[in-house]
């Protein structure tokens, strides 16, 4: 029975998103809004006491008014994870902690478990695949399913569904994409049967359909049955836009009430979710398939903000709209766009740094932008028992951070900095192509000073004397970093410049350029001085341009060659570093290599193991191992760490005045957003 949208008078309809906040009905059942928290593992689900604290993590969104929440993808048996599984009574027991405390929280709120099969990805030498071929990002080589195999891992399917029916789940999403199991059933590349599970692609769907069609019959009709359908694989021996077609046709006819749409595999090489992606890029897609199945669909990927999403809804590209990392930034995201706090949202800015980053280390997933997601038992916010008079000095994410935690809890907070807009250092980052979202949150934060009333002085470089005569309570230094000035013949030459210099644009550079330094201040600056015309984060021709993606024609994998980069600065440029180790190691390991393919692409160089001479009118000099080189460039851009900014806080620490540090100023290492985030929160709560 096809899913239709309730009916609402003019007086009813929400005045600014009418569509995002109207009730789709199921038949059987009913979701109060067109917002779901989509599928994110957590990492909570492998540790002690980690299904209670699941229980605080999605009862906190089910508060925060979403219609339906997915769980982070659990395992139907050992071989499709190696980690956590649902597939005994005793284990659905524990699942039923986290249901029970959704439904009491919001018994409308739908509870949806992920059942994700990993395949050749499980980290597990028994995992399974079609047929033996490891991917480029295994592990393991993948053990070949005989028909026996294939039988146990299609019973394996519908008793996890059932387990998760028993748990108290509104129903299951069988995830069919990304590389997992399922999907590699999908691509001859990786399916070279030649039996009734293999060969034309009738057959190589034949295990996804008949995985949904028997769960269907396992778990009634009255059971929410989601299929996420590999919509684009960004592979160039991925699935044409025809067979994704007739695949989500099969879906729909095997009985899956909704098909969710999942764009790229792992292994591919076309980012999809960072923040250098446009945001809802990969909507259009969805729209497409949308016309030829009679379910609800599903769209997600960087759609952030509800006015995108209610956009995405309007243009008939979907009946629903994923938004997952947008929850772990801010739990009461839909909320407030229900009551028209959209200036409050505490917007995800598609880092990854905490949430995918972590998840693909081994560990608990969190946000840069929120510390307390996933740790909610933890990082309880409670009123301050006695309030107290805080200064805070710096205004960039640290100090802002711990301002507004502190004031939420009844202190009573003043804000000094000697610039003229809070920011700090993402002031220097929202000037990047692809980093664009960072100016979301410096909007949330001056919405929250204002709303909470906090007390902001710019252009006001506070000093010991001032804050002394301030009666502080306590003082909380957040003056971050200074650039680290290397000791190098030639630094003070005309042609060297710092970083700062290089990213505000005061001072000229060349057409030569050579960086001296390969961390992420190296990468940011090589990416702005290579770059030219519109970012491809803000234009979505653009981005399919730099990278490959061809949405128009959906040729095999949606993907048909990267193209001449057109808005590429006529620039040369050396990116260099000290270390001989693979130049960008800091950088996150869900973004880092979209940044050095990128850099590649527009032809920076990339060399380790420099040793730096000198600079002087010829250029910069250097050995790289016992060879010496001369780069002969017009302009060198610093880039060579960090120190911390302790001035303040040494100067009231002789007059004994109590003061803490946080941020850049206590650790400058490599500049860390999300560390000094963190540890901005942690001491606002524990004040």
């Amino acid at each position: 029975m096809a899913a239709t949208a309730t009916k609402h008078e003019a007086s009813d309809a929400h005045p600014r998103y009418p569509r995002t906040f109207s009730p789709l009905d199921l038949g059987f059942t009913r979701l109060k809004n067109r917002i779901l928290m989509g599928s994110m593992h957590t990492g909570l689900e492998d540790i002690e006491g980690g299904f209670e604290r699941m229980a605080a993590f999605f009862s906190a969104r089910a508060r925060g008014g979403v219609g339906m929440i997915i769980t982070g993808g659990i395992a139907p048996n050992h071989e499709g994870g190696g980690g956590a599984k649902l597939s005994t009574p005793e284990e659905a027991a524990r699942h039923s902690i986290v249901t029970k405390a959704v439904h009491a929280t919001d018994p409308e709120v739908k509870i949806i478990m992920q059942i994700l099969h990993a395949g050749a990805l499980a980290n597990t030498p028994d995992c399974v695949a079609p047929s033996a071929i490891r991917s480029r990002i295994g592990r393991f080589i993948p053990n070949e399913l005989d028909s026996e195999g294939i039988e146990k891992q299609l019973a394996d399917f519908t008793n996890c569904a059932m387990q998760a029916k028993a748990a108290g789940y509104d129903g299951v999403e069988i995830i069919g994409s990304a590389g997992y199991l399922l999907s590699t059933f999908l691509v001859e590349k990786t399916n070279q049967r030649d039996d009734e599970w293999g060969g034309n692609f009738e057959n190589r769907m034949r295990f996804p359909v008949e995985t949904v069609r028997r769960t269907r019959a396992a778990v009634g009709d009255d059971f929410i049955l989601i299929f996420r359908i590999p919509a684009m694989d960004m592979l160039e021996e991925g699935m044409s836009g025809d067979e994704v077609i007739q695949l989500a046709k099969a879906i729909e006819a095997a009985g899956a009430n909704i098909i969710s749409t999942h764009f790229t595999w792992h292994e591919a090489q076309v980012p999809t979710i960072a923040t250098m992606v446009p945001r809802a890029a990969f909507a259009e897609v969805t729209g497409r398939i949308r016309k030829h199945v009679s379910v609800p669909m599903i769209t997600s990927n960087r759609i952030n903000m509800p006015e995108v999403a209610e956009e995405v809804l309007a243009a008939g590209h979907s009946d629903l709209v994923s938004m997952a990392r947008p929850m772990l930034a801010d739990a009461d995201l839909v909320n407030k766009a229900f009551e028209g706090r959209e200036d409050e949202i505490n917007t995800c800015i598609a880092c990854n740094q905490a949430c995918l980053d972590h998840t693909f280390s081994g560990k608990l997933t969190s946000c840069l932008v929120n510390p307390r997601a996933c740790h909610e038992t933890l990082l309880e916010a409670k009123p301050a028992k006695v309030a107290r008079n805080l200064a805070v000095v710096g205004a960039g994410p640290a100090g802002l951070a711990f301002a507004v935690e502190a004031a939420e809890r009844g202190h009573q907070v003043t804000i000094y900095d000697a610039a003229s807009e809070i920011g700090g250092q993402f002031n220097l980052a929202k000037r990047v192509p692809g980093k664009e979202e960072f100016h979301e949150t410096l909007r949330y934060f001056a919405r929250m000073i204002d709303k909470l009333d906090i007390s902001l002085k710019l252009n006001t470089r506070a000093d010991a004397e001032m804050l002394a005569a301030g009666g502080y309570d306590e003082v909380i230094i957040a003056t971050g970093i200074r650039p680290r000035v290397p000791d190098l013949a030639g630094i003070d030459h005309p042609k060297a410049i710092g970083y700062i210099d290089a990213i505000v644009g005061r001072k000229p550079i060349g057409r030569r350029v050579a960086i001296m330094g390969a961390g992420g201040i190296g990468f940011d600056v090589a990416t702005l001085i290579t770059h030219a015309g519109p970012s491809a984060a803000m234009d979505i021709p653009t981005f399919c341009r730099e990278w490959g993606v061809d949405f128009a024609n959906h040729p095999r994998g949606g993907v048909s060659g990267v193209k001449k980069h057109i808005n590429q600065a006529d620039r040369e440029v050396f990116l260099l570093q000290r270390r001989d180790s693979k130049p960008g190691r800091s950088l996150g390991r869900t973004t880092g290599w979209t940044h050095r393919l990128s850099l590649a692409r527009r032809g920076v160089q990339v060399l380790g193991g420099v040793t730096y001479l000198k600079i002087d009118d010829a250029g910069l000099h250097t050995l790289i191992g016992d060879e010496p080189r001369l780069f002969d460039v017009d302009t060198v851009i610093i880039c060579a760490g960090q120190e911390p900014e302790r001035t303040l806080y040494d100067a009231l620490l002789a007059r004994g005045i109590s003061a803490q540090l946080i941020g850049g100023a206590h650790e400058a290492v490599e500049l860390d957003a999300k560390r000094a985030i963190a540890e901005a929160t942690e001491l606002a709560l524990a004040l």
